[in-house]
């Protein structure tokens, strides 16, 4: 070989390492952890086969270029700090958690790794991000829902059960998305004709009790706001309003499947598959806090007829037009 040709080899060769070299970075194996807070529900997989789905769809293959590792926890702290700590443990270069309850464990563990939540009420009221536009820090996400869509559920049962004067609100006094939902129903409450009460939905022993006492008086119905307690124990929450015959809203679909009368929400499964936009971004060297949090964009109305029915209740074919399911 020529020298010249041998230098021109050499050139070529030196040329093309760094390329080499990049291709390799960007193919190693990165590390995406989910953690879902809360009881173990008939979402959770369709949420989670929806998440890696479109991170296929955005070129991360689970077991070529990227492993996700999952956590699932019950509404208990101790359970949530648990796996939370074991998840940071793990290093990832994402993590995915579902839940208002999962957020605070997961930034008192670390607050370097990247964090990409899903259904949190009220990330600048807990103090999860600084702002929706700048969240800062290491988190981001998908935001719940916005506190407007809080008065829609009064609106939705007065539209059902015209004859409802009384309303007894289930949420939750603890965390500040309870607190804001409440004080929405309250501002609408007068312009629908309803007068409205809290009931404690944490404190689970005395629920019972309270919506017997409500239910006393008539024309009454529940609105059951949006709290990881509410999902929790919704099969409760859901037998209890039966016993008394008290028409009830709920803000998932989840609660209608399991007997509820009535829900308006965000759709929560594609909820987490926007997620996987955001996790791709970050995995491509964006960083949390520059990614602005989001709005819900689909919300759907759910109606169960079979309760309905249960409640000798005639759903308004105006509102029966407006849903986007309806179990019979």
């Amino acid at each position: 070989m020529r020298r010249r040709d041998f230098i021109i080899l050499i050139g070529t060769a030196a040329a093309t390492w760094p390329l080499v070299a990049r291709a390799q970075q960007d193919e190693r194996m990165r590390r995406v952890a989910v953690l879902a807070g809360g009881a173990d529900d008939a979402e959770r997989q369709e949420r989670n086969t929806a998440f890696v789905q479109e991170l296929q769809n955005l070129g991360w293959t689970a077991g070529r270029n990227v492993q996700i590792d999952y956590r699932a926890g019950s509404a208990g702290l101790e359970a949530l700090r648990r796996h939370a700590a074991e998840i940071v443990a793990l290093a990832p270069d994402v993590i995915v958690p579902s839940g208002s309850l999962s957020m605070a464990p997961l930034l008192q563990a670390t607050r370097t790794i990247p964090i990409v939540f899903v259904n949190v009420a009220d990330p600048v009221g807990a103090g999860f991000v600084k702002s929706l536009s700048k969240p800062g820090g290491n988190a981001t996400g998908f935001m719940q829902f916005e506190y407007d869509l809080s008065g829609k559920w009064l609106e939705l049962l007065k539209q059902i059960v015209p004859s409802v004067t009384r309303a007894a609100v289930l949420r939750d006094p603890v965390d500040p998305s309870g607190i804001g939902q409440f004080a929405i129903i309250q501002s609408v409450a007068r312009s629908v004709g309803v007068e409205v009460s809290p009931i404690n939905v944490r404190d689970i022993s005395g629920l019972e009790g309270a919506v017997a006492d409500f239910a006393r008086s008539p024309n009454g119905g529940l609105v059951v706001a949006a709290s990881a307690p509410a999902t929790v124990n919704r099969k409760l929450i859901i037998s209890t309003a039966a016993r008394h015959k008290l028409p009830a809203i709920y803000s998932r679909r989840l609660h209608v499947a399991d007997g509820g009368l009535i829900s308006y929400g965000p759709n929560i499964v594609d909820m987490h598959r926007r997620a996987a936009s955001y996790v791709d971004r970050i995995l491509k060297g964006e960083k949390p806090g520059d990614l602005p949090v989001q709005a819900p964009t689909k919300y759907e109305l759910v109606i169960n007829l079979k309760t309905a029915k249960a409640l000798d209740l005639t759903v308004p074919p105006s509102v029966l037009a407006r849903a986007d399911e309806v179990i019979e």
